[in-house]
């Protein structure tokens, strides 16, 4: 059963009352974290910040799981958008590992439980969706979808956290992609190697995936790695689903998206304002935009083999043709799956319906192709 939750309720009267949990200064800007409100206090003279009655306002609105306030603080709700419920059959099993001591963050392993023994999976990276804004490896949503993916797929899934926006705005989240692959080569050349990882990962047989934002990551991360910048570990393909890439102008499907889609016009312009650097240009931005000038030149560039899935309804559907067109013009190894009747996000929002299946299977099929033989 899937259901949207209650809007996250929140009232600045008490702040007086919270913890102040930590404070840090820079020229630019003092930050106050206080417990889950974040604030951002800009030492030049700002404009009015607060209502007649002296409270600040809401200026940006993530369906009601994160709010932007006029003052510059940020407050989040810990409640997922999907209220989500699933058998649990114990036929696979998870732990979470902290792999960025930096910045707190963790990922979540899978496996099926009866793996026998000496086998080697194939390991499959996850990047959840949220407009680099809301959403993490503990959303029942997020954790039914990697446990599908795992029982289906025989796979050693991991599914990875990353600093959200606005606290830290774009290149965060790419950021911490990459430190994500870096600890995987150094579970595989290190001394301390997670057992799961050293009793069933095929570190020969790795595999980036994610969804929205998360497939956003993965062409970050096939530009950067490709192949063979991972070594000793080999990165066997690079899976997108309805990534999350722009163009300059609109695009025939977003002009016709309906407001009531799940991802329409008003929410990719406000995810843009709220994750890239503040006073970027939204559609013009290199880490949303790859065709712009600003964007790395990928002719020379071996990105490995690219598997793009898409949605006929989703807004970003015209975009995702586009990239997929515009990799293959360059001679990249490139193929798209669109799945007929679905918009945004499907692949998360419904991670046991049909045609999520349908998207598992055909990514199966692309590891089993692209995984065979040796580089």
């Amino acid at each position: 059963m899937i259901q949207l939750s209650s809007r996250f309720q929140s009232s600045l009267s008490s702040l007086h009352s919270l913890k102040i949990t930590k404070i840090k200064e820079s020229n630019k800007s003092k930050l106050l974290s206080i417990d889950h409100i974040t604030m951002v206090a800009p030492t030049d003279n700002p404009a009015p910040t607060t209502t007649p009655t002296g409270e600040p306002y809401v200026v940006e609105d993530c369906r009601g799981i994160l709010k932007l306030m006029s003052d510059g603080s940020v407050i989040r709700s810990e409640n997922p958008i999907l209220v989500f419920s699933f058998p649990d059959d114990s036929s696979i099993e998870s732990k979470d590992l902290l792999f960025s001591p930096t910045h707190s963050l963790y990922v979540r392993l899978y496996r099926p439980v009866k793996t026998p023994p000496n086998t080697k999976l194939p390991i499959l990276f996850f990047f959840h969706g949220g407009g680099f804004c809301i959403g993490s490896r503990t959303w029942p949503n997020n954790h039914a979808l990697c446990r599908r993916l795992s029982a289906e797929l025989s796979a050693l899934v991991l599914s990875f956290d990353y600093r959200l926006a606005p606290e830290h705005r774009l290149p965060a989240s790419i950021e911490d992609a990459d430190a994500a692959l870096l600890w995987l080569k150094s579970q595989c050349t290190g001394p301390d190697t997670d057992p799961w990882l050293a009793e069933s990962g095929d570190f020969t047989k790795v595999f980036i995936s994610g969804e929205s934002a998360g497939g956003n990551m993965t062409h970050h991360m096939a530009v950067k790695f490709g192949p063979s910048g991972l070594r000793p570990v080999q990165i066997r393909g690079f899976i997108l689903i309805v990534p999350a890439l722009i163009e300059k102008e609109l695009t025939r499907s977003e002009l016709e998206c309906p407001k009531s889609a799940f991802l329409n016009p008003e929410a990719c312009a406000r995810y843009s304002r709220l994750a890239l650097p503040v006073g970027a240009s939204t559609r013009e931005h290199p880490t949303l935009n790859p065709f712009v000038p600003e964007s790395p030149n990928l002719e020379n560039v071996e990105m490995g083999s690219i598997l793009v899935i898409a949605a006929e309804r989703d807004i970003l559907i015209d975009s995702n043709l586009k990239y997929v067109n515009w990799l293959k013009e360059m001679g990249k190894k490139v193929e798209m799956v669109q799945i007929v009747g679905e918009e945004h996000a499907f692949f998360s929002i419904k991670p046991l319906c049909e045609a999520t299946g349908e998207a598992i299977q055909a990514i199966g099929r692309f590891m089993n192709q692209t995984g065979s033989g040796s580089d």
